[in-house]
C-alpha cells in the first residue's frame, strides 16, 4: 500500500482532497459510518456500534467527522479526563485509506484543539501499541509543535493487565504550548 502519495492508488482524489474536506462535530446518524471506517483502520480497535453512537452523540463536542465528497474520510474521538478536565485524551484517530499521508490527522487534531469550549485544555494524552507507528508519528508531531515536552510511560501491560490478549498501551502526555 502507498501511503505517502494515495493519489497514485486512487487517482480520483489527485484534485487535492484536502480542499473538498468538511470537518464538524459527529451526529448520531454518523455513528454506523464511524463505526464502518474504524473497522478498515487496522490497527484500531473496534468497539461495538453503540459505542461510536455514543460518541457521535455523548462526546460530538470532543470528538470530530471529517467528510470528503460526502463520504467519512477521518474521525477522531476524545474526551476531557473526568479527574482532569483541562487534559484531552485522544482515543482513536481513523482516516480512511483514500486519504492517508496528507495530513489529515494532524488537522483533526489541531482543529479539534482550536474549538472554543476546549480552548482551557492544557494537555493531550493518548495509548498507543508499540507498533502503532502512523500513531506514534502523529503525536510525535503534536510534542514537538509543543516544545517536545511530552513523556511516555506504560499504562495498560500486555502481561498484567491484558492477561497476554492485547499489546501493552503506552501513555504519551502531552503539555501543550498555551502562549501560541
Amino acid at each position: 500500500m502507498i501511503v505517502s502519495a494515495p493519489w497514485i492508488a486512487y487517482p480520483e482524489i489527485s484534485e487535492k482532497p484536502e480542499n473538498h474536506w468538511s470537518f464538524s462535530e459527529p451526529k448520531a446518524e454518523d455513528g454506523d459510518d464511524v463505526y464502518k471506517l474504524i473497522a478498515n483502520c487496522p490497527p484500531l480497535d473496534v468497539n461495538s456500534s453503540y459505542c461510536n453512537f455514543l460518541q457521535a452523540t455523548h462526546f460530538s463536542q470532543t470528538c470530530i467527522l471529517v467528510r470528503y465528497k460526502g463520504e467519512v474520510a477521518g474521525f477522531a474521538s476524545a474526551y476531557r479526563k473526568p479527574q482532569q478536565p483541562n487534559t484531552l485524551f485522544v482515543w482513536q484517530v481513523a482516516v480512511s485509506s483514500k486519504c492517508r499521508g496528507l495530513g489529515l490527522a494532524s488537522q483533526m487534531i489541531e482543529k479539534l484543539l482550536a474549538r472554543k469550549h476546549l480552548s482551557d485544555i492544557t494537555a493531550v494524552e493518548t495509548t498507543i501499541t508499540q507498533d502503532n507507528q502512523a500513531s506514534w508519528a502523529l503525536f510525535k508531531k503534536l510534542d514537538a509543535h509543543n516544545g517536545q515536552h511530552g513523556h511516555i510511560s506504560t499504562f495498560l501491560d500486555e502481561n498484567t493487565h491484558f492477561k497476554g490478549k492485547h499489546d501493552t498501551e503506552y501513555l504519551y502526555h502531552i503539555p501543550l504550548n498555551t502562549t501560541q
